[in-house]
Order: structure tokens, then C-alpha cells, then sequence
């Protein structure tokens, strides 16, 4: 080698300077490592789904996955849909049905196909399970991000965040520039503009670029049962170096999912929605 190359390959490698990535809020102040992020939308219980979408993330490459709740109710594989969130380590928050499964939230709230579902989980559940569930936390949060079920600023209530009428108190409540929901199964994102960050604007894109507003509440839809006449599955990932939320869809094996339900004797409208998107 040359005596350049010798020189090089002694020297101690480059160190970058601590600063935060202009592209990210400065009232934040995050001097923080970039991670990139699988969000998954509300699983409730359909394993085909959510097999899909961990797929993708492990194409990816991601280094962390979270979910925005309700990972039982509806489908016939609750079980089984905690142990793959358990085994690959992912942040999640409680849900309404995760919370009712429980018996922390009283299933005459909701519908009679939906307090059936319930009431047949929480009898299939190992209890173990059942106590994972009952540990989750009503929200969470990352370096890079905040999670919520339904709304951030009151995650107890369990309240559907729509559009930009609901979206006030919740952009208020951050401490991140993005926050992660569900609950409604339809995505959305709504944000304080920068140039503007007393209004609330909302995006239909699916890809959302972070550097456009002071705060960013991402709904990223629903795994396992989307209710947007779309039958694929929601996710997202999101990039903090990039600053930006990616929503994808995904085609999954409905039938095999619809066939699960049925066979565990679950109300019949639970499987046919599925084809539906509704």
C-alpha cells in the first residue's frame, strides 16, 4: 500500500458534529440517532394481515415497529397476533379493544358484533396475554415520535381524530413532530403548517414530508380491517433522517383470514367487511 493509504488506514475515522437535522423543528432541540420506523395500523386480530406487513417492514429494514393499538378484537387470531408483536419487540399502545379484552373498558359501548368478538377473545386468551394487554400504556413515545390510539391529549376516552375539526388539542399536546394513530381505520394526516402554525391543514398524500409543518398527526389506517372501501392493508414507515412518512398498502390473503373467522364461529359481517374495505 502507499504510504498515503497507510496514513489513512491509521487514522481514526471521521466523527460528525452533534447537530440537529435542519429539516426537523428546532423548538424540538433533538440531537437524536435516525431511526427508521414500521407503523402499523390496528390489527385486531387478523394474522394474514399483519404477517404481510411485517414482512415489509423486515424489507425495509427497519429498525424499530410500532403499533397504534387495538391489536384483538374482529379476528379469529388473537393470540397468535400478540405473540408476533411480543417476539419482534414492537412499541405498542393499548386500544378500546385491547382495553374491553381486558375488562378495562366496559364492551356494552360497543356493537353486538363487536362485544361478541370480544367476549370470544378474551376466552381464547392465555393469561399471560390478557395480562400483556393490560400492561400496555395509553401512549408512548420515541426520540423521534409520539403514539396515541385515539387522540394524544386524552388517550383514556378513546375518541376518533377525523379530520381538522378534531385534531386541535391533540397537535397541541405534542412534544415530537409527528404523532402516530388509528382507532378510525381510515388514514389521514392533519398539521400546523410551518409559514402558518396557528392553522390546521390536512393532507391526502400518502407521502407526507415532515419539513413542511411545525406538527404532523399521522392516522395510518388499519392493518386488519380498513375502512376506507379499501380491502388492503395500512402501514406506514417513517423516516427520521428523511423527515418523512411513507402510508402504503398491501394486498393480503383475505380469504384465508375470512376463513379463520368463520371456522371460530365469529358473526359472518366480521369476514365479508374484509372484501369489502368497510
Amino acid at each position: 500500500a502507499s504510504p498515503a493509504a497507510a496514513e489513512r488506514a491509521r487514522a481514526p475515522p471521521p466523527t460528525l458534529p452533534k447537530r440537529p437535522n435542519p429539516r426537523i423543528p428546532f423548538e424540538f432541540g433533538l440531537y437524536l440517532p435516525f431511526m427508521r420506523y414500521g407503523i402499523l395500523g390496528d390489527i385486531h386480530s387478523n394474522l394474514s394481515a399483519l404477517k404481510t406487513a411485517l414482512a415489509r417492514f423486515e424489507r425495509w429494514q427497519v429498525d424499530r415497529i410500532i403499533s397504534v393499538g387495538d391489536v384483538v378484537g374482529y379476528g379469529g387470531a388473537p393470540g397468535e397476533c400478540i405473540d408476533l408483536l411480543r417476539d419482534v419487540g414492537a412499541i405498542v399502545v393499548k386500544g378500546n379493544h385491547d382495553a374491553a379484552c381486558t375488562g378495562e373498558l366496559d364492551d356494552l359501548c360497543f356493537n353486538t358484533y363487536a362485544r361478541q368478538a370480544v367476549r370470544w377473545t378474551r376466552d381464547q386468551l392465555e393469561p399471560d396475554q390478557l395480562e400483556w394487554l393490560r400492561s400496555l400504556p395509553l401512549t408512548a413515545r420515541t426520540d423521534h415520535c409520539e403514539v396515541a390510539h385515539g387522540t394524544l391529549h386524552e388517550p383514556e376516552k378513546y375518541e376518533y381524530l377525523l379530520g381538522i375539526a378534531d385534531a386541535g388539542p391533540s397537535l397541541d399536546a405534542m412534544t415530537t413532530p409527528v404523532c402516530f394513530v388509528g382507532h378510525s381505520h381510515i388514514p389521514i394526516a392533519v398539521l400546523r403548517p410551518i409559514e402558518a402554525p396557528s392553522r390546521i391543514a390536512y393532507s391526502p398524500d400518502a407521502t407526507i414530508d415532515l419539513s413542511e409543518a411545525q406538527r404532523t398527526i399521522v392516522n395510518v389506517g388499519s392493518v386488519g380491517q380498513p375502512r376506507d372501501e379499501d380491502p388492503r392493508l395500512a402501514l406506514a414507515l417513517f423516516d427520521s433522517a428523511e423527515q418523512v412518512v411513507r402510508l402504503d398498502r398491501l394486498e393480503y390473503d383475505i380469504e384465508r383470514e375470512t376463513q379463520r373467522i368463520l371456522a371460530q364461529g365469529l358473526p359472518s359481517v366480521l369476514a365479508d367487511r374484509l372484501w369489502l374495505g368497510v
